[in-house]
């Protein structure tokens, strides 16, 4: 249906203002003008979602790597933007890299935002990056629209975008400090890591080369630049649990730090990866399981702001290069669509209710990105909203996800919860109701999505 028309929604269960609670959601030119929390039967025509369905406002996913233009190959807007809409996130937030050119300039992002414009399905906004080439000049990026600035303090994997020693972490803050954005940070000190080439097929020996040490110590400087600066500093990919009570510490003490976790970190584990298995490579790498454990009483205690994909997928050539090696396959999970089935299958699994988890996937990565009007059904918000079944089981098969490459740390599993809808400005962009789950006919063949500015 296009945008324009008029729509009504009705669910016995829709996750409003922190509760599920019956509501009719009326929605006009694809924004949503009314809700109904004592609905009395509403138009005929409308939506019903079925009795073991709840109705979700669309989700957030703050940290997703498109990688076009330059490694579309890797991923692309489209791809990645039909298989977001499969997960039943219908907002997302595009890292700086591993494009070519990476979005450090105002220039680099014109090209994103032309490439995104013709493709994306779902709302699109973007990161700048911070560079050692950029410091001093990144007001301009911001004031393009950009929502903040990723920075590295190890080697991000690609030459193009390098990363920040010390002192320059210390440099850039106070410039985001003074423009008023925030420093998204990947921690990891390089002065702690050990995998410079060839390790292996055993995992053991890449989960050695990166110590949680390397993590505790960035995250460390990060938090001592925030209380130096006064900037806003966000903690990506926390994959370290150990890290977690000098967060809290952090938090306490009023500094503007936020941290995010991802699927992989809260489901997947050191001791169940297979030898040469590169899909499960990623930076930082997975832990053990009682790492695990204290990462999930992050999640339930709410140091843990957001959880979020970091889908950085690539060809498959590269997750298995040189026979598995480990140190050579490249780092990342392709996640995007099955981020919410995989986190609930492991909180349903652990007594987790499904209302502790919703806010990690909405209003939590919108408040990290600073996003408005995203994450929540209410009235003038667009209307982004999703189908989720929590008690139907479903098998993960690769081959027909709608990401790019055929490969993933999910395939062969058995999840639980699924997205049966979603819609992105009132325009139906997935049906799983249609027909198998890998069947991209079911998707409205043109692109729908908007590009989103801070500025």
């Amino acid at each position: 249906m296009a945008s324009s028309d008029r729509l009504t929604i009705r669910a016995g269960r829709a996750w409003i203002d922190g509760a599920f609670r019956p509501a009719e959601v009326w929605v006009e030119d694809g924004v949503i003008v009314a809700v109904d929390t004592a609905p009395r039967g509403g138009p005929r025509g409308a939506v019903v979602v079925p009795g073991d369905a709840v109705l979700l406002p669309g989700l957030v996913d703050s940290h997703v790597h498109v990688n076009e233009p330059g490694r579309t190959e890797w991923e692309g807007f489209r791809s990645a933007t039909l298989a977001a809409a499969a997960g039943g996130v219908t907002t997302i937030v595009d890292m700086p890299l591993n494009s070519i050119p990476p979005t450090t300039t105002v220039e680099a992002l014109e090209v994103k935002r032309a490439a995104a414009a013709a493709s994306a399905f779902i709302d699109v906004g973007f990161w700048g990056g911070a560079v050692p080439e950029n410091l001093g000049m990144l007001r301009p990026v911001h004031d393009a629209g950009v929502y903040g600035f990723k920075c590295f303090l190890a080697p991000s994997g690609v030459d193009e975008f390098g990363h920040l020693t010390g002192d320059q972490l210390r440099a850039a803050m106070a410039e985001i400090a003074a423009i008023g954005s925030r420093l998204i940070v990947h921690a990891e000190d390089p002065a702690l890591l050990h995998d410079n080439g060839a390790l292996g097929r055993d995992y053991d020996a890449f989960l050695a080369s990166r110590p949680p040490a390397s993590e505790a110590s960035a995250i460390d400087a990060v938090i001592d630049a925030a209380r130096r600066t006064g900037a806003r500093a966000h903690i990506l990919h926390l994959s370290d649990a150990g890290s977690l009570p000098a967060i809290r510490a952090a938090k306490a003490g009023g500094l503007p730090i936020t941290v995010e976790t991802c699927p992989h970190y809260l489901v997947i584990t050191a001791e169940e990866i297979p030898d040469g298995a590169g899909e499960f490579k990623c930076c930082p790498p997975i832990r053990d399981a009682g790492n695990r454990d204290l990462l999930w009483e992050g999640v339930v205690d709410g140091t843990i702001d957001a959880i979020v994909s970091d889908h950085s997928p690539s060809t498959v050539d590269l997750k298995r290069a040189h026979g598995g090696d480990f140190g050579l396959a490249w780092g990342g999970i392709a996640s995007l669509q099955v981020g919410l089935s995989a986190v609930w299958t492991e909180a349903h699994a652990r007594g987790i209710p499904l209302e502790t988890i919703l806010p990690l996937y909405t209003t939590g990565p919108a408040a990290v990105a600073g996003l408005t009007g995203v994450g929540a059904i209410e009235p003038g918000a667009p209307a982004h909203l999703t189908v989720f079944a929590p008690d139907e089981r479903y098998p993960i098969d690769a081959r027909r996800l709608l990401h790019r490459n055929p490969i993933s740390a999910y395939d062969h599993r058995v999840l639980t919860g699924r997205i049966r809808r979603t819609w992105v400005r009132g325009a139906l962009v997935y049906d799983a109701t249609e027909g198998d789950a890998g069947e991209a006919s079911r998707f409205d063949r043109r692109p729908s999505g908007r590009l989103l500015s801070a500025r």
